[in-house]
């Protein structure tokens, strides 16, 4: 029977809050009346993680949280308190990371070894210089300057050569241990003589090596590996002259700053493996892997894939089965190839588990009703309730405030659409190709598609899903909704009037993706089309989300508590009527949903948002002090040729920053300007009007900073 909860507490753990800490205050949370606890991801992360879901190994518990018993002690006590536990679980992506053994094993064996295909990797790839291998976008500047300034070496250890940037590790191709071992191997011949045993024991690890079993005979391959890994640092332990060898090559790989041409064989042996290192900035424009929205260093899993869903949801279903967690939170649910069988599959797995997706709804949306879950992490709850405490009577005061302070005159729809397309253009070039190059492929054999090029393909794309109005739709070739039909054709007929000229590429994108197959198309060409809209929705989410949550909530600033995930900024505040319609609908359909305030994803927390809404009561007392902040904070501004530094617009969302945050114990104003400037600064690299995190503007961001303080 499944366990509803009546009042959720988040625990964030890291590694200044463990298991222990939590362990202490259960009896609070049980006095308070929290029914269950609401946990942050447990499992494995990168080392440092202040929010686990950059998760290395789902099968392990996150060591730096505490032991294994701690965990246990932990959901014991809760159980004691007849408390439950909601954890948080991340099925859409890992880290790029060392520690990540999966990821590992794929880089130094090919993805012909391994018996599951866990990540989302395109390797055969348009690009010739990606093809056959991982874009690796984790480099400070270009590869040319870290190599030659000797950023990037080659290192040997336990684990055996690797190719090391900073804290980054990329494990040597095992086939590629030859050009390593091999180089100076005729004067170590000679210094040592043909019955050194240490030479003789190299030479079988070279052996080895060049004989390691075929790609498809994997478990043996691997066990190879292993073993010669283990024979060589044993050899490397034990021996000085095997280990001065190695070292001394290492610095002849490793070259000298200064002189480029001695970084040749360095720049030689990373051509051969099977990542490419290269500039993060490269990833907007040319990738083969799907991340986490932008986030180069989170790299997408195949949880489609049913084996890989057993393998990494293995440790939940065993904490479920043992009673320590008795419900899960959803994390990304936009971000997999097919959400309604995954949610089915985990329900197989947890039949009496409370489920909840972390799904951000549009206003008039509705969760699809056959996902086997009992709701969402309510996002439309927290925006609904947010509204009612705005007053919409004001709201012609407000704007006309906001344009006499800021002089733009914005309309929403069109500054969305507009940012989106920023994003896809600057941010998600690379995503847009490869979706372009998918579609083409399909279009190619189709008689109706075929003479659409590629460049009008690309650019129809752009159009549609700037203006797709939801986070994603749901068609997996069996499911597909009047909801879903009417998404995909708004934004087709809005996007063609944009572009006219495009008719004929919108025309084909409309019938592709609502799967109007010609009569005479094969099965497994509708096999092929659907798998290409299936993964056309996996990028329709990453882009609503950087394009609104994370650029349109810093550029459209009339009212900024409005500004909210999930949220509608161009709606000034909701009926009571208008209100409760929204929750007879939610009990009717949702009745176990969860209604949240806030979440460890809100902009701003609850008592922020309420400071700021009462500014829509006093639009005039609001106005004066605006006018008079702005002539007394007028000579902090920095005056370019162009501009003054913050803009208005900036400085009108400053202002209210501070209304909401502003401490009303003047004794922590020395702990709070430090704050404010961080968050000033991120909120105009956020806009990206000014300046941006791929593009920093120096000049602009100091002039802020300055203005702040």
């Amino acid at each position: 029977m499944i366990r509803i909860p009546t009042a959720l507490y988040r625990l964030q753990f890291n590694h200044d809050f463990k298991f222990s800490d939590a362990s202490e205050i259960i009896a609070y949370l049980a006095e308070l009346g929290i029914s269950h606890v609401y946990a942050s991801p447990v499992f494995l992360a990168k080392k440092g993680s202040l929010h686990g879901y950059d998760i290395v190994d789902p099968h392990k518990l996150n060591d730096e949280l505490g032991t294994k018993a701690d965990f246990d002690a932990l959901t014991a006590k809760v159980s004691d308190y007849r408390m439950g536990w909601v954890q948080d679980i991340v099925p859409n992506h890992m880290a790029i990371d060392c520690r990540n053994r999966l990821l590992m094993e794929l880089l130094e064996n090919g993805p012909e070894v391994l018996a599951l295909n866990h990540f989302d990797i395109e390797w055969n790839h348009q690009y010739e210089s990606i093809r056959g291998r991982l874009l690796a976008p984790i480099l400070g500047n270009t590869y040319a300057e870290c190599l030659e300034n000797g950023e990037i070496k080659l290192t040997y250890d336990q684990n055996g050569f690797s190719l090391c940037y900073y804290e980054h590790r990329f494990p040597l191709k095992m086939e590629t241990y030859g050009i390593v071992l091999e180089h100076d191997l005729e004067k170590l011949k000679t210094d040592l003589g043909s019955s050194h045993s240490g030479l003789i024991k190299l030479l079988g690890v070279l052996f080895a090596i060049k004989n390691l079993p075929a790609a498809h005979q994997g478990d043996a391959r691997k066990a190879q590996v292993s073993f010669t890994k283990a024979i060589l640092w044993e050899l490397y332990t034990s021996d000085q002259a095997i280990h001065n060898f190695i070292d001394f090559t290492l610095e002849q790989f490793n070259g000298i700053k200064g002189k480029p041409e001695t970084f040749t064989l360095l720049d030689n042996l990373h051509t051969q493996q099977l990542y490419k290192l290269s500039f993060w900035k490269v990833a907007t424009e040319e990738l083969n892997y799907r991340r986490f929205f932008t986030v180069n260093d989170l790299i997408s899993i195949r949880v489609e894939d049913e084996q890989v869903f057993r393998d990494t949801h293995q440790l939940i279903f065993e904490l479920i089965n043992q009673g320590r967690i008795n419900g899960l939170r959803v994390d990304h649910i936009d971000g997999l190839y097919d959400p309604h069988t995954y949610l089915e599959r985990l329900r197989r797995g947890a039949p009496d588990s409370y489920i909840v997706v972390e799904k951000i709804l549009s206003r008039d949306e509705t969760l699809p009703n056959v996902w086997p879950v009992q709701g969402t992490t309510g996002y439309d709850f927290c925006n609904y309730v947010n509204q009612i405490f705005c007053k919409s009577e004001n709201e012609r005061s407000i704007n006309s405030i906001y344009r006499r302070f800021t002089g733009l005159r914005i309309e929403y729809d069109h500054l969305l659409t507009d940012r989106k397309r920023i994003i896809l253009l600057k941010h998600m070039a690379g995503d847009i190709d490869n979706l372009a190059l998918l579609i083409k492929g399909v279009s190619g054999t189709d008689r109706r598609g075929s003479d659409i090029t590629l460049y009008g393909l690309r650019k129809a794309l752009i159009e549609l899903m700037a203006f797709f109005p939801v986070y994603r739709s749901y068609i997996n070739g069996t499911i597909f909704s009047n909801e879903d039909r009417l998404h995909l054709q708004r934004a087709i007929a809005d996007a063609r009037r944009t572009d006219p000229a495009l008719s004929r590429e919108f025309a084909f994108i409309e019938r592709f993706l609502l799967l109007k197959y010609e009569p005479y198309i094969s099965e497994e060409k509708k096999n092929e089309w659907t798998n290409v809209v299936m993964r056309f929705q996996q990028f329709t989410g990453p882009l609503m989300a950087k394009g609104f949550e994370d650029t349109v909530l810093y550029n459209f600033n009339r009212l900024i508590s409005l500004n909210e995930v999930g949220s509608w900024p161009d709606t000034f505040g909701i009926s009571n009527e208008t209100f409760h319609r929204f929750n007879t609908k939610r009990v009717r359909l949702w009745p176990n949903t969860i209604n949240s305030t806030s979440t460890h994803d809100t902009k701003r927390g609850e008592d922020v948002r309420a400071r700021i809404n009462v500014l829509s009561e006093i639009p005039e007392e609001w106005e004066m002090h605006l006018k008079l902040w702005s002539i007394l904070n007028r000579k902090w501004k920095t005056i370019t040729f162009n501009h003054s530094i913050p803009d208005s617009n900036d400085e009108y969302f400053f202002y209210q920053t501070l209304l909401g945050t502003f401490p009303t114990d003047i004794s922590e104003l020395d702990s709070f300007i430090p704050r404010i400037r961080e968050y000033m600064l991120k909120s105009v690299r956020e806009a990206k009007v000014h300046t941006a995190w791929i593009t920093h503007d120096f000049e602009y961001e100091e002039g802020v900073m300055a203005f702040v303080t």
